[in-house]
């Protein structure tokens, strides 16, 4: 995977095609979900104000200690391309993967130097032992009731030593008590979204993965600055509010823990 122009020769030589027999239930309400709320979603995830807390909040923590550049890097459901952003500015060379066609044409259109394929996570076709890296932000908890299928697949296609680095709302929070109750009214969420018990999957794969970060943070700034289609937020005032949440997030970080934290970033490595 030398190039994307050479790894497109090679993949669709034999193309997957994702008609809904191939798919689970819970990969269709993710894919009809997210082809549903594309435009909006893009609007308010894909702001300069976004960026900035994605970029300061979750990817350097995330990624923190590994030297990207030069690494093949999978951008494991991949949406429009933001992480993938991030992982090409530190001159990593770029897979993404998403099950939802209206994002994988906007991750295109957004990273034409990066390699986008409109594939699901749990049989993705890709080579075992092929990756350096793996970068899943916010779309583990889409994947119940097959979450340990995910995983076992990302183990499949890392190198040995390869990087799982994730971030993702957790089960055992406070915040989780009130986003159990928002799922279930808010048309935004899909009917199988749930928060991932990270202590359970850290038992479940110990014998795959080392556990080399585990970080609880995520408090005014992913509400509000991060979250803003969630909470109706107008995009012409979220550049008026943000900066002063998001020296609120940076100060309330030092004091959180898995209790009052909104998600938690993970850094695996495969044995």
């Amino acid at each position: 995977m030398s190039t994307p122009a050479a790894a497109y020769s090679e993949i669709l030589a034999s193309p997957v095609v994702l008609t809904e027999e191939r798919l689970s239930a819970s990969e269709m309400l993710q894919r009809k979900h997210y082809d549903r709320i594309a435009q909006d979603y893009e609007a308010h995830y894909g702001d300069a104000c976004s960026r900035e807390y994605r970029r300061r909040f979750i990817y350097q923590p995330m990624f923190e200690g590994i030297d990207v550049a030069g690494m093949n890097v999978l951008d494991g459901m991949c949406g429009s391309g933001h992480t993938t952003e991030y992982l090409l500015s530190r001159r990593a060379r770029v897979t993404g993967l998403d099950i939802s066609s209206e994002e994988i044409n906007r991750f295109r259109k957004r990273c034409p130097e990066a390699l986008g394929l409109c594939r699901s996570l749990l049989d993705s076709k890709l080579d075992s032992d092929s990756y350096d890296c793996l970068a899943v932000v916010g779309g583990l908890h889409h994947l119940h009731p097959h979450l340990n299928d995910a995983i076992r697949e990302i183990h499949r296609v890392l190198k040995p030593g390869g990087y799982f680095c994730f971030m993702e709302p957790h089960s055992g929070s406070i915040p989780d008590v009130v986003r159990r109750l928002w799922y279930r009214f808010d048309r935004l969420f899909s009917d199988n979204e749930a928060a991932i018990d990270v202590r359970s999957l850290e038992n479940d794969f110990a014998n795959h993965f080392t556990i080399n970060r585990a970080r609880y943070q995520g408090n005014v700034g992913f509400l509000f600055v991060l979250n803003s289609l969630i909470f109706r937020m107008p995009l012409q005032v979220k550049p008026i509010y943000s900066p002063a949440l998001m020296i609120c997030e940076a100060v309330l970080s030092k004091l959180q823990n898995k209790s009052t934290a909104c998600f938690t970033i993970g850094q695996w490595q495969k044995k």
